[in-house]
């Protein structure tokens, strides 16, 4: 369940974070927008396939291309659902371009036929009225739609248009639907508000901007303050005044919460990765299984050691038969001193058969540390005969596959490797186990069981790194690393959006007409399980999130689909990862026109490029580590100031460097930096991108290696191991998932 998932997220999606083509069709060259619009087309049902929409198609294109086009089919004299959407698509671009007499026309009577979006027709009417000047009128539409449509979640947007014009219909907005997006930026307005005696200057209040808390601490003490702070605190995660508005809350009314307010907060400081507060904030929230492992799971990544082994404790007294007291007490153990940490893993190998082969595995760790190798040696033997499908199984397997080929034993190397296949084939080690397998049987002269052995990898597991490392083995043209970044490979994207598996039909059709930001502020009406989403809910969230922008967050929600356990969800995420809208939620092309220019200039490959970015920054133009780095691409500013004067140009300061266009030329710049000194392999330059040049020209002079493959195995940074296999299996899965040629020959495996 999604309450357990969060579990595993800490430090997981940042974790690489360091220091398209001739081809290409012509949506993915344009602008950004029009980009973010094609990163989550969804594949079109079978009804849908046979006769798709004209519409639709052009949704996903930019603005200036579709403009004629829609027109033409706007104005035909047969009235039907492609003349609707036309007209509505059509209008909304006019409005954006401040041409609103011009939309209206389109719009005018729409909303009688077009029962599905009636209510955002008005709403765009009263837009198109306003941008025209007629402020008079499109308040009366506004008012109009309200009166027509009392319950529909589009109100929300009318009362907040009417708020710029008479602020008694900001209260009804937050009276009428607090969880709206509207009603949140309400109530940071009011929140925000500067007091009346604060003599604020101009320089403070850009600084105030600049600094949510700072603007937070300054602001006034509104009559329903901690309604509002509450309002926020329940609806307004993704807000950048997030953190600073709970703080607020807690700071001020702390002694006036509930427990279920608590569990709210406790829930938004988790969400937003700040432990420790959600500790704190979960040891209030009522008594739960959940509640008291993240209580004590927050103090635990904080180092507050004494308080997360006394709430694991807890936790197991409490709760003695809950997943999340399995979990809780395998991270306890860690907590312990070997003597300590037997028992606990005893008790969860006693009471948790599904965590019995991990504590196995840890116990046999702390055996081997105390120097009990008998005792040891037994607790790896139950974990192969008594969990022989676990996970712990699967590790134990391949490390001693690995330490057989160490000592030149490449027989049993194979053998424990192909033991590893069997037992646990759906495992994603099961990959690694296949890709080395096919390497030992090559040195064993045992062409036929390599060939087999790499087919399978890429059969069974061809989202993974060892699936291209396999297809390089079998000879397909996928690039290797001594010269993919001179390639340049095509890229076909999919032609229109279909629905997602959540939502209301309005929702649908906003959704597939590409207007992204009004669907997102619907989806936050009707998602209500936010902290327990369904599958559907989960996956619709990642995909509306990629839409807005939310790059980080929307791979995440889309991506940890697979970290589901229970056997109904694990066979609806099968069902969904064979969808073409899985594989864009999780790569998808933000920013490919910049990539695109630049990669070209440097003589990059710009998938290659598109992958390094993913993992540097999740596609999030302004993230920043915790070392400084900064942008897309994630330059030290230090870095950033060589790179520029190399250019014959300035130094660069920060919010420069948040700029996608200057961040991926000085990047692209520095790659390609890299790859000269290691004469254009980019296995080596990709690593030195993470690790930096001199350690990486300290593991080639070090050799030990024969080939490229054992090179990234002997990696002794295990996050520079981890970013190499990542950046370059996700320039493997933008090949396979975009390239029409690579595409179709690996649908030839994985539908065998």
């Amino acid at each position: 369940m999604w309450k357990r998932l969060k579990e595993k997220w800490p430090f997981f999606a940042l974790a690489g974070l360091s220091a398209l083509s001739l081809g290409m069709i012509a949506a993915v060259l344009q602008s950004t927008d029009s980009l973010q619009n094609a990163q989550t087309r969804v594949q079109a049902p079978a009804n849908a396939a046979a006769d798709p929409s004209a519409v639709l198609q052009l949704a996903i294109q930019p603005v200036a291309q579709r403009t004629e086009a829609l027109s033409n089919l706007a104005k035909k004299p047969k009235l039907n659902l492609e003349n609707y959407r036309a007209r509505y698509l059509l209008a909304t671009d006019l409005i954006r371009q401040g041409q609103g007499q011009d939309a209206l026309p389109f719009l005018e009577g729409l909303e009688a036929d077009y029962d599905t979006l009636a209510p955002y027709v008005m709403l765009k009417r009263g837009q198109a009225q306003a941008a025209a000047g007629d402020r008079e009128g499109a308040a009366q539409t506004w008012q109009q739609l309200i009166d027509r449509h009392a319950t529909h979640p589009a109100v929300a947007e009318a009362f907040y248009e009417l708020g710029a014009i008479d602020p008694k219909a900001w209260d009804q907005l937050l009276a009428t639907t607090p969880g709206h997006p509207r009603s949140v930026e309400v109530a940071l307005k009011r929140l925000l508000a500067p007091t009346p005696d604060a003599n604020a200057a101009a320089p403070a209040e850009s600084a105030a901007q600049a600094n949510p808390a700072a603007t937070t601490a300054a602001a006034s003490t509104p009559a329903n303050e901690k309604e509002l702070l509450l309002l926020v605190a329940a609806h307004g995660l993704h807000r950048p005044e997030y953190e600073a508005s709970l703080d607020r809350l807690v700071a001020k009314y702390g002694a006036e919460l509930t427990p279920d307010q608590w569990q709210t907060i406790g829930f938004g400081y988790w969400e937003s990765q700040i432990y420790g507060k959600a500790s704190k904030a979960y040891a209030k929230a009522p008594g739960t299984p959940e509640t008291r492992y993240r209580q004590a799971r927050g103090a635990h990544l904080t180092g507050e050691s004494k308080t997360a082994i006394a709430t694991y404790q807890q936790l197991a007294k409490a709760f003695p038969t809950a997943p999340e007291t399995a979990t809780g007490l395998l991270k306890l153990s860690d907590l312990l001193s070997d003597q300590k940490a037997l028992p606990v893993l005893d008790q969860v190998i006693a009471q948790f058969p599904d965590k019995a082969g991990e504590a196995l595995l840890k116990r046999s760790e702390r055996l081997e540390y105390m120097k009990s190798p008998t005792s040891a040696q037994n607790a790896k033997a139950s974990i192969l005969s008594q969990h022989s499908q676990s996970k712990a199984a699967a590790q134990l397997r391949l490390k001693n596959a690995k330490a057989h080929a160490e000592k030149g034993d490449q027989a049993s190397a194979l053998k424990w490797a192909q033991q590893l296949i069997e037992a646990n084939s759906k495992l994603d080690l099961a990959a690694e186990a296949g890709f080395w397998a096919g390497k030992w049987a090559l040195q064993l002269e045992q062409n036929d069981t390599a060939q087999k052995a790499f087919e399978q990898v890429i059969a069974e597991h061809p989202e993974s790194y060892f699936a291209w490392r396999s297809a390089v083995h079998l000879g397909w043209d996928v690039g290797d690393f001594q010269d993919v970044r001179d390639r340049n490979p095509s890229v076909t994207l999919p032609s229109q959006r279909f629905p997602l598996p959540a939502g209301s039909d309005t929702l649908q059709e906003l959704y597939q007409l590409g207007q992204d930001d009004d669907a997102w502020r619907l989806w936050q009406l009707e998602f209500k399980t936010e902290q327990d989403p369904t599958m559907a809910e989960q996956f619709t969230d990642g995909i509306l999130r990629l839409g807005v922008g939310d790059n980080l967050d929307g791979i995440f929600m889309v991506s940890s689909l697979s970290w589901r356990d229970a056997p109904d969800e694990q066979k609806e995420y099968l069902a969904l990862k064979q969808t073409p809208t899985y594989w864009q939620g999780v790569y998808p092309f933000p920013y490919a026109e910049q990539i695109q220019t630049w990669a070209e200039q440097r003589q990059l490959n710009p998938l290659l490029v598109t992958a390094l970015i993913r993992q540097e920054s999740r596609f999030e133009p302004k993230i920043r580590s915790v070392v400084g780095a900064t942008g897309l691409m994630q330059l030290m500013p230090d870095t950033a100031d060589w790179v520029s004067n190399q250019m014959g140009q300035a130094d660069v300061d920060l919010e420069t460097l948040e700029n996608p266009e200057t961040n991926i030329k000085l990047g692209t710049w520095y790659l390609d930096y890299t790859h000269q000194e290691y004469d254009n392999h980019s296995l080596f330059a990709v690593a030195s991108y993470n690790a930096g040049p001199g350690n990486v020209s300290a593991w080639i002079e070090e050799g030990g290696y024969s080939n490229a493959d054992e090179f990234v195995e002997q990696i002794p940074f295990p996050e520079t191991k981890g970013y190499v296999e990542s950046v370059f299996g996700g320039y493997w899965n933008y090949l396979r998932l975009y390239n029409p040629e690579i595409s179709e020959r690996v649908t030839k495996y994985t539908e065998r």
